[in-house]
């Protein structure tokens, strides 16, 4: 999976934060050519061929492991060069992926968000670990100014909006912390 860009332009003096200004690659979005759905907070995975696999990004010199599937070429300014690696059951880090995968009823191919009590520290508040296919949980927006964005960001308790192009596979993204805001404190089931 691909990293994507910010549907606002980032704020030159903070780059943790965004401005009132759509990123030009993202001007489909204002443009009416994008469906719009949840981020879930966890960790990417990918069912490939039927077999599980994790994101591992290889920044900052990390050796790529063999057989790695690398997901786009390596970011010249940032140096992000994310890849698959499959996981391995015998291996106890991939434990609660495969608890999320094995909980699957369908294993259909596609990209999902490992979600659960030991990822990310559980803000999805979830009682198992969980695979949820990305892109399936759908917004709706009246507007998508910068205003009534990050209003809807606020007031909701996710991590943020993923905007999928509708018809060439095209993604930019909008989370909670593009404003400065957290996400609520709440206590994981």
């Amino acid at each position: 999976m691909k990293k994507i860009s910010t549907l606002f332009a980032k704020d030159p003096k903070n780059l943790a934060r965004v401005i009132d200004k759509i990123n030009t690659e993202n001007a489909w979005v204002i443009s009416g050519e994008a469906i719009a759905t949840r981020k879930f907070d966890g960790t990417s995975v990918a069912i490939i061929n039927g077999e599980l696999f994790k994101r591992f990004d290889a920044k900052k010199g990390r050796a790529i492991p063999a057989n790695a599937i690398p997901c786009q070429e390596a970011d010249l300014i940032t140096g992000h060069h994310p890849h698959w690696i499959k996981c391995d059951r015998t291996k106890s880090e991939d434990k609660f992926f495969f608890e999320g995968f094995d909980s699957l009823d369908t294993k259909t191919d596609g990209t999902f968000e490992l979600c659960g009590p030991k990822v990310q520290g559980n803000p999805e508040k979830l009682e198992k670990h969980t695979l949820i296919k990305h892109g399936s949980e759908v917004l709706d927006f009246v507007s998508l100014g910068f205003e009534d964005l990050e209003k809807f960001l606020s007031e909701n308790d996710i991590e943020g909006i993923v905007f999928h192009h509708i018809s060439d596979g095209r993604m930019c993204k909008l989370r909670k912390s593009d404003f400065g805001i957290k996400r609520l404190e709440l206590e994981a089931v």
